[in-house]
């Protein structure tokens, strides 16, 4: 599960492959901080890039503090669980930006942090869901995502990761040439993309 990416600074790279200004972001992005995501506007079809909250906030919440635990959901169960359905019914899928992004690996006998890049050096478009939400009080809006993660056992370098004995995740990352694809797909067939086969190489490396 990740907790912790760096997102893109490529802007040049941002504007290429959606025609969109790249916001600038923290260096280093942690549950409760904002990062640039991608989405698609159901009315007009037009792609939209925005800042929102690392940590997805239903839109039946009370307040923001459940965020700080979903920052990554399964896309086996999404559908199902009460924090993420509504946003997957509605196909609010969202592209979330990053160079890298970190998990720990304990194959020396405890956590050293790695981290995860692309093998041809691109940024990643990772496969997210995104959500509005009105805080009760203030009526103020905020726009909150969620990393999809896929299974990661079999994988080169992401079933390294983790505690033994954990379940091997990965965040759900997209090739390039299916962006438009996920960006448009339905709820039935958004799973067909969400696979690790589909996933483009990964480097990685500890970060010492």
């Amino acid at each position: 599960m990740c907790a912790v990416y760096s997102p893109t600074t490529n802007a040049q790279w941002v504007h290429s492959s959606f025609g969109l200004v790249l916001p600038q972001a923290a260096l280093d992005i942690y549950p409760g901080q904002v990062g640039p995501i991608v989405v698609r506007s159901r009315r007009d079809g037009r792609l939209a890039i925005g800042l929102a909250q690392f940590g997805l906030i239903p839109p039946w919440a009370k307040d923001d503090k459940g965020a700080r635990h979903t920052y990554n959901a399964r896309s086996e169960t999404a559908a199902q669980k009460p924090s993420f359905r509504d946003a997957w019914r509605d196909c609010q899928w969202a592209i979330v930006l990053a160079d890298r992004f970190f998990e720990p690996c304990y194959e020396t006998g405890k956590a050293v942090r790695w981290g995860m890049a692309l093998a041809d050096g691109n940024p990643m478009g990772i496969a997210g869901l995104w959500q509005r939400w009105r805080e009760p009080l203030s009526e103020q809006l905020k726009v909150s995502f969620t990393m999809l993660t896929v299974n990661a056992h079999g994988h080169p370098i992401m079933s390294r990761m983790h505690k033994p004995g954990d379940e091997k995740r990965t965040p759900a990352v997209l090739s390039a040439g299916s962006f438009n694809e996920w960006l448009r797909s339905t709820s039935d067939n958004a799973h067909d993309l969400l696979k690790q086969e589909s996933m483009p190489p990964l480097v990685a490396q500890p970060m010492v």
